[in-house]
């Protein structure tokens, strides 16, 4: 398609999250970030809340897109906008909030993504500024705004729970980026011994409190396995610090705290098996790159995880430390289950697509633009 065949759709996107440390959220905006300017007949203008953050972000963002700062501190902006339509982001068709909150518009059509719905349904397990996610969404959605959902778990949730009209919901799953290959004997030589892999921010809804009581029923069979966390220190950390200090198994766990790609990538190759024990998911992209990786995943039936690891790993009931010691023993214990699993993991990987994401995502602007309703066909 050329730009000759459309008129250039002017978007906006909320880019702040390129401003700090790549989560899940901050992948799905990078991704789109770098892929959306191959699109052609998008006229991309990139948003960015935050007064901190407003210098790393113009050395980051990539090429092809207009930057447009609203400064203010990101949260005062959110604050306002649970009150005022102000301040307004104009001149544009569509703009697109990839993280639970749209600016307000001088009339374009908006899109809100939604990853999740933690703050709905456990909002203990949330802090302070997320739990101001569903009147942020609630206020979009009455003022017309359209919802993105990363899976159809969370379409579905969307619909049956908050009464969203079916019509404004449009799933488009994450896709995958999957790590660079990484150097397993450097991971392993990195921990001195071999370890179960934990990728994920520590809070409450990642549940590594569970992992830890479940690798405190593992050790006394496996003595000289080791837990390894790569995460950063998210709010709610002294609940986890307790356990492993109630257990006394601290000299048996490394947390590494957030790492860089590179060396993500050499522990997920090194890993014996990568468990990711979450009490609710929208999504989980950690599961999917350890599958590329050939690493088994062991998991939950958490929110959208099934959905989303297929019959490709083994999945146990959420916050059950017995179930998921077994799980990770029997992975560790049957060579026949680890190729099984690695095999069937690396298949189901294929199935998500960055590429595919994104193209989707961009003939979903051009038909809210348009006034027409997309039909996006699930992953299988």
């Amino acid at each position: 398609m050329t730009t000759d065949e459309v008129s250039p759709v002017r978007i906006a996107m909320d880019l702040t999250a390129l401003a700090g440390p790549t989560t899940g959220i901050g992948q799905m905006v990078r991704q789109l970030a770098r892929r959306l300017p191959t699109h052609d007949g998008l006229d991309l203008t990139g948003l960015f809340v935050s007064w901190r953050g407003r210098n790393r972000l113009t050395q980051v963002a990539p090429d092809g897109w207009r930057l447009q700062p609203l400064l203010l501190p990101a949260r005062a902006a959110h604050r306002a906008w649970l009150r005022f339509d102000r301040p307004r982001v104009r001149g544009f068709d569509l703009v697109h909030g990839p993280n639970y909150v749209v600016p307000p518009t001088g009339g374009a059509v908006r899109l809100v993504t939604v990853h999740d719905l933690t703050a709905w349904r456990y909002p203990e397990l949330v802090d302070h500024h997320a739990r101001s996610f569903p009147r942020h969404v609630a206020r979009a959605v009455d003022g017309g705004a359209h919802v993105h959902a990363v899976s159809e778990h969370v379409g579905q949730e969307l619909e049956h729970e908050l009464g969203v009209d079916p019509d404004r919901i449009h799933v488009v799953t994450n896709g995958l980026e999957p790590v660079p290959e990484g150097d397993g004997d450097r991971g392993r030589a990195r921990i001195g011994a071999p370890y179960v892999l934990a990728v994920g921010t520590i809070e409450p809804r990642k549940d590594h409190a569970s992992l830890v009581r479940a690798m405190a029923a593992i050790w006394p069979v496996l003595p000289d396995l080791r837990l390894v966390i790569a995460g950063a220190r998210g709010w709610g950390r002294a609940a986890f610090d307790d356990v492993v200090a109630d257990l006394g198994v601290a000299d048996k766990i490394d947390v590494l705290g957030y790492v860089d790609e590179a060396t993500k990538a050499d522990l997920l190759y090194g890993a014996e098996v990568l468990a990711y024990p979450s009490r609710y998911e929208g999504f989980g992209i950690p599961i999917l790159e350890a599958m590329a990786a050939g690493i088994p995943v062991v998991t939950t039936t958490a929110g959208a995880i099934p959905e989303v690891a297929g019959r490709a790993a083994i999945l146990v009931e959420p916050e059950d430390p017995s179930a998921l010691a077994g799980a990770l023993l029997s992975v560790l214990e049957d060579d026949e289950l680890r190729r099984h699993l690695a095999t069937a993991g690396r298949e189901r990987a294929m199935a998500f697509s960055w590429s595919d994401s994104v193209d989707r995502l961009a003939a979903l602007y051009r038909q809210l633009v348009d006034g027409r309703v997309p039909a996006v066909e699930p992953v299988t």
